[in-house]
């Protein structure tokens, strides 16, 4: 069986959230989408609303899940859907730094290498939502 991990791909005005990590020692400093593990009796969508809120300060709306189980190291499996804030302003509670890019940034910062497949997932969503592209 396979542990959850959940991820929030936080999409406002066409820019994608990115968060670096402060921890472990061997993650510090990659970028990755907030997030974490699910707890015994939380639904992946309930953990997910309640890792925004404790690491980012916002209450977020969820809505299409990014593909499925992306695998992590050891038995873990990062489920990530797309979310917007429904309230509040995104803070570093337990990150380094937090950066809005652009379509055109999201490669620009060194993402975590499990992070990598969804970020790219998730640049085809941002082109494909994009508004009136003639």
């Amino acid at each position: 069986m396979s542990l959850v991990v959940v991820g929030a791909a936080v999409v406002r005005d066409g820019r994608l959230l990115a968060a670096q990590r402060a921890e472990p020692p061997e993650l510090r400093g990659g970028w990755e989408f907030p997030g974490g593990k699910v707890d015994p009796g939380e639904s992946d969508r309930e953990a997910l609303i309640r890792e925004c809120r404790e690491e980012l300060g916002v209450l977020v709306t969820l809505g299409a899940q990014v593909g499925g189980d992306w695998p992590l190291s050891g038995a873990y499996v990062l489920r990530v859907w797309i979310a917007e804030i429904a309230s509040g302003e995104p803070e570093a509670k337990e990150h380094l730094e937090l950066r809005w890019l652009a379509p055109d940034e999201l490669f620009q910062v060194p993402w975590l290498p499990a992070d990598l497949p969804i970020v790219r997932a998730v640049a085809d969503f941002l082109a494909a939502s994009s508004p009136g592209q003639d």
